[in-house]
């Protein structure tokens, strides 16, 4: 084992070529392979200072199993004595490359076993994860382990199915409502790569829409890949693509398959036997044949960033795939980010949307009501909700559901002081005090202690009120004013995929809205916009307007009756941006609002959060390009330590990436120290 040009005291002992007798799983003395003796190794460790490849030597006996692609076991950590291999640990790893000699001079390590012939790590994938490892500044095995699934021995013995020729160029359908749709599907199905960012109509058939995307590009001969935030929408889409095109040329990726039927179906992928994936955010670096797009539906979610290190985000997983793979592109949602709008602006990428007379046909009527309406409220200021909102519910329950987005889940998530309004707090801890159930005793969110004895630090009272509702509580209130409809509800613990077409009340928090069925829900709520609004968080706006646009594309157009009743202050820009239903203007001013501030996309950043004495280290080891700009340190929350931002202006990404990745590399090989965490990219910037 070896890296490229690594210290003589980390390289590993040479097995002896003459005729010794073998050891279990140590090889010493085997016979190596003729010709390519050489394996060059990525050793599953996912350490930074480690980051490099190993030379191995292939015994004879392995020659035939041990090609580029294949999962190995070598061993790693050993010392050379009198020549020899003594100690180490077995690791897994991937043959990445043979060769004839290795650069290093010295003894070589064999291979300790060849786990299976199955080529999973091509180079098309080695050098996608290569391009993200080096974009957020982590390490090439981390990327690996989320590019490639684990190992299931049964499934690799079953054969993958036949491919399937080429279906026929699919019809526009409602693709037609789109000025430049048709001419896009005609595109992918001629071999083309366009690249377009997508504006969705409201209403039920974006599944359908993306699905004849992907249908078009496989008529051209060529594979295809479609990312989605959740299984909900993956299956809308799946369903779509079953119905456009049969079983049998699609697959789809998500974790609800289990661990072995979805390396079954990864597998079938890999060997070329299917040619389009639909999945959530895994999915992105599937290894599809002959890619010709690559789709990424509401890339706002975010599900669709990597909780793993390094945390990559899919949209960004997907641009690097289809500028070195020179696929066609799709970004589509309900609305839209500033990134896509950047894409749209950079002259990268092509708006598709729909002329205004489409959108008005296609939405629903939607109604405001700020807190002016509300204080002149007498039902608003007995309840929660306005008098009008009583009013859309009730006409609309006589034609069909009614779905109503509630920000926060539970009863109710936080108290305050009935006196002075200000908020409960645990006497333990300061957590934020919470109501589990109706009659229950107020406990700590945090650490979950009662609080039956609680008063007021501020003015010494006792009452408490509710200074949040939460879902359940939302379901009760209005389940007791509407006795003979029936209450659904939605959220985290349960989600629904669907409700029926009769009349209900359907209690969801954002995200959790199922779909109704037939022509969708008479009309929605959506309650305690301030909620979502007042977010300590750069993207609030922008969340907030996807969460509300997601309910309401589900509401009937305005033509059939369909409202959207929004409780928020209606003069604020996200709130008129939904009334217009005009995302794509909100995030164009949201994309000038940054450039002007200096803010991603525009400029890119890192955060860089751990002990002080530690995040300080780092800094002055790292050679940061010029014109890095340092916001903070500020404290990083109840953990201790600090956290700090740097900001580099455009170009300068890729050096910022490997500044901190060599500055890490240093602190790892100095050995001790306080860890610190490295994120490219953040998405929650406050």
């Amino acid at each position: 084992m070896s890296p490229e040009e690594p210290p003589a005291a980390e390289q590993l002992a040479l097995i002896r070529t003459t005729a010794r007798k073998a050891k279990p799983r140590t090889w010493r003395g085997a016979q190596l392979a003729e010709g390519l003796p050489v394996a060059r190794v990525l050793v599953d460790k996912g350490l930074l200072h480690l980051d490099q490849f190993f030379d191995y030597a292939v015994p004879a006996a392995m020659d035939a199993d041990a090609q580029p692609g294949v999962r190995v076991r070598v061993r790693f950590g050993a010392r050379v004595v009198k020549g020899h291999r003594e100690g180490g640990t077995l690791h897994d790893g991937f043959i990445v490359e043979r060769r004839t000699e290795s650069d290093y001079a010295g003894p070589l390590a064999p291979l300790a076993q060849v786990l299976s012939p199955e080529v999973v790590l091509t180079p098309a994938l080695l050098t996608l994860c290569r391009q993200v490892a080096d974009r957020y500044a982590g390490a090439l095995a981390d990327v690996v382990q989320l590019a490639v699934p684990p190992r299931m021995a049964r499934a690799e013995k079953d054969a993958s199915p036949e491919p399937l020729p080429a279906p026929a160029p699919p019809e526009p359908g409602t693709w037609s409502r789109y000025a430049t749709g048709p001419a896009y599907l005609q595109a992918l199905a001629r071999g083309d790569t366009p690249r377009a960012v997508w504006l969705a109509l409201p209403g039920p058939h974006w599944p359908a829409e993306l699905a004849r995307a992907v249908a078009a590009t496989l008529a051209s001969g060529r594979g295809a890949l479609a990312v989605l935030p959740d299984g909900r929408s993956v299956a809308r889409a799946d369903a779509a693509l079953t119905e456009l095109l049969g079983e049998g040329r699609h697959v789809m990726l998500t974790a609800d398959a289990g661990p072995e039927e979805r390396y079954r179906r990864w597998l079938a992928v890999s060997r070329g036997a299917v040619r389009a994936v639909v999945g959530t955010r895994a999915a992105m670096f599937a290894p599809v044949a002959d890619l010709g797009l690559v789709a990424l539906w509401d890339d706002g979610d975010s599900s669709h960033a990597e909780p793993h290190a390094p945390q990559p985000h899919a949209r960004d997983v997907l641009l690097l795939r289809a500028a070195e793979e020179r696929t066609a592109f799709l970004l589509g949602g309900l609305t839209g980010t500033v990134e896509g709008a950047q894409l749209v602006d950079s002259g990268w990428a092509l708006p598709l949307a729909a002329a205004r007379e489409q959108v008005r046909a296609a939405a629903p009527l939607i109604r405001t009501v700020g807190d002016a309406d509300q204080a002149r409220d007498a039902a608003a200021r007995a309840a929660r909700l306005p008098s009008l909102a009583w009013q859309v519910t009730r006409d609309a329950l006589a034609r069909g559901p009614v779905l109503v987005q509630v920000p926060r889940r539970g009863y109710v998530p936080r108290l305050a002081c009935d006196t002075c309004r200000a908020a409960a707090r645990c006497a333990a801890c300061a957590g934020p005090l919470e109501l589990r159930e109706r009659g229950g005793t107020p406990s700590c969110g945090w650490c979950g202690r009662p609080a039956a004895d609680w008063h007021c630090q501020e003015c010494g009272g006792f009452k408490l009120r509710a200074q949040v509702v939460g879902a359940r509580r939302t379901a009760e209130e209005l389940g007791r004013a509407f006795p003979r409809v029936p209450v659904r509800t939605s959220g985290r613990d349960t989600v629904l995929p669907s409700v029926g077409a009769a009349p209900a009340l359907v209690i969801a928090t954002p995200g959790a809205e199922p779909v109704a069925e037939g022509p969708g829900y008479a009309a929605a709520l959506l309650l305690d916009g301030w909620a979502l609004l007042n977010r300590p968080d750069l993207r609030a706006a922008e969340e907030a307007l996807r969460r509300w646009a997601a309910a309401a594309a589900l509401v009937r157009p305005a033509g059939e009756g369909g409202t959207v009743l929004v409780l928020a202050e209606p003069t604020l820009r996200p709130v008129q941006a939904l009334v217009r239903w005009d995302p794509a203007g909100h995030a164009v001013r949201e994309l000038a609002e940054r450039a002007e501030l200096r803010f991603p996309p525009v400029s890119r950043m890192a955060s860089v959060s751990g002990p002080a004495a530690a995040v300080a280290e780092l800094l002055a080891l790292a050679r940061l390009p010029p014109g890095t700009d340092q916001l903070g340190p500020v404290p990083a929350g109840p953990a201790g330590g600090e956290r700090l931002l740097l900001r580099v202006p455009p170009g300068s990404g890729a050096a910022l990436a490997a500044a901190l990745k060599s500055a890490q590399v240093a602190r790892a090989t100095r050995g001790g120290g306080e860890p610190v965490a490295v994120r490219l990219d953040p998405t929650d910037i406050g």
